[in-house]
């Protein structure tokens, strides 16, 4: 097969996707397991009695964590991305994708296996240390993993099908999350908390066989196009300085990305048990509710990307889907419409988003730094997220609250989500105009960029003429 076929880009692309399936399955598994995750261990050693007691609140396999402690599995995730993304992306725009791909999909690995094994010591001191290790693990393998996934997209795809490539390789990562909010409530049920989690760091194993299939194809197609000698050169000639040059635009637009997420991961880590909570549906229902954002995802993002591709229109996108994402969280928390319609309407929202903002980054930067660029993109947007959470955490409070309490501050935690994504159409506002007053990059179609780049040929190919001068440059004889 030609390297430089669709067949093999779209091959390459195949296993890309399924680098991310298990991480983000694995993601969101406190999420739906949330109940589980807070409602208090039955102690063993309780007399009869009091033990029949306290089973009306505490279950065998549940693990007591307090709201807090919850919130702090995503925080630590969060944290972790922020500092480990910025040194990742500069690592593998140095050493390139294949050494990248294998280091980070084996952290994964690692770190989905010690979280699974923390739920051994539930009701001990040393369960949530060691569940925290474990996140902090799979965050600084998960995160570097998705930007290498963007950086051979972004190259295999470049002036080609790159949005829809984005947009399926969402759709892939979106898969493993709508499957982890219709399987696991059920497979827990069946085999367990901890069978549960260890079934999710098998799925990261997966992941791992996939890096070492991309890396083998990645290899075999930059040395069929002769390629692989000049990137090695390229990448060892990036410094870190060159940070410096990356414009205006691409600082707007990671702002915009980070407040567009701060409203949507924070809402969805903690969606099941606020729809339990204000809703009153039980702990299966309120997943497959809170997995419906993910749900859309999965089937329009290929679609939404192919169309981008033709459309162009990224900057407009994205303030048009953070201006329609207002009225979310504006219903969740001021009304009882039925929550499955602002899960959806977010789906559709963060759908377009997605779609638009990720592969725009490889426009506004030049292809040496795609690694670095999008690590500050990803690292800015865990700071925003992991400050959310913690700030969501802090608005929950602690357990046991009375119901008209909880219902509450779940209240003010939609308007806190809400002011991110006022605060996401401000900055892609501000994105817009600095773009049209540029190039207008960002919201060409792919017809206005193949016209520019014609005449930009046409304009370095033309012959000269009698009446061009004999020398160029300002040069003279003397």
């Amino acid at each position: 097969m030609q390297a430089d076929s669709a067949g093999f880009r779209f091959l390459v692309l195949f296993f890309n996707c399924m680098l991310t399936f298990g991480s983000y399955f694995c993601f969101d598994m406190p999420s739906v397991l949330q109940g589980q995750f807070q409602n208090a261990t039955c102690d063993p050693h309780n007399s009869t009695s009091n033990q029949s007691q306290h089973n009306q609140s505490c279950c065998d396999d549940c693990l007591g964590m307090s709201p807090d402690d919850y919130n702090l599995l995503y925080a630590i995730y969060a944290w972790t991305n922020a500092v480990i993304v910025i040194g990742a992306g500069f690592f593998i725009d140095k050493l390139g994708n294949r050494i990248g791909v294998l280091i980070f999909s084996f952290l994964c690995v690692l770190g989905s296996s010690t979280f699974a094994a923390g739920a051994f010591f539930k009701g001990s001191k040393g369960m949530l240390p060691l569940m925290l290790i474990g996140r902090l693990l799979f965050g600084s393998g998960n995160g570097s993993l998705t930007i290498v996934q963007n950086r051979i997209t972004a190259f295999w795809f470049k002036d080609k099908e790159l949005a829809m490539a984005f947009g399926i390789t969402l759709a892939f990562s979106r898969l493993g999350s709508v499957l982890n909010f219709l399987v696991t409530p059920n497979f827990a049920t069946s085999y367990g908390l901890l069978w549960t989690l260890w079934g999710g760091a098998i799925l990261c194993g997966l992941g791992f066989i996939s890096a070492i299939v991309v890396g083998l194809l990645d290899k075999f197609g930059l040395k069929q196009l002769g390629m692989d000698g000049a990137m090695e050169s390229e990448s060892r000639q990036l410094k870190v300085s060159d940070v410096k040059h990356l414009s205006l635009l691409y600082w707007l637009l990671i702002l915009t990305i980070m407040f567009f997420y701060n409203g949507v991961f924070p809402f969805v880590a903690d969606a099941s048990k606020f729809i339990q909570d204000k809703y009153h549906y039980d702990s299966k229902t309120s997943a497959y509710m809170a997995g419906a954002v993910y749900d859309i995802s999965m089937v329009l993002s290929p679609f939404l990307g192919f169309i981008i591709d033709r459309i162009g229109m990224r900057g407009y996108l994205a303030s048009g889907c953070a201006l329609l994402t207002i009225p979310v969280f504006g219903l969740l928390a001021f009304s009882n419409v039925h929550p499955l319609v602002s899960t959806l309407w977010l789906g559709v929202t963060y759908s377009f988003a997605a779609s638009s903002m990720w592969p725009t980054i490889p426009l506004v930067v030049s292809a040496n730094v795609v690694g670095t660029a999008f690590g500050l993109c990803t690292s800015l947007q865990m700071i925003g997220i992991g400050i959310s959470n913690l700030i969501v955490g802090q608005i929950l409070g602690g357990k046991d609250l009375p119901a008209e309490e909880s219902v509450g501050r779940w209240r003010f935690v939609m308007i806190f989500l809400l002011a991110n994504t006022l605060a996401c159409v401000a900055v892609s506002t501000i994105l817009n105009i600095i773009d049209k007053r540029r190039d207008g990059v960002l919201n060409q179609s792919k017809k206005e960029k193949l016209a520019k780049e014609e005449l930009r040929q046409n304009v370095e190919e033309r012959e000269p003429t009698e009446t061009d001068p004999l020398l160029s440059g300002g040069n003279s004889i003397n």
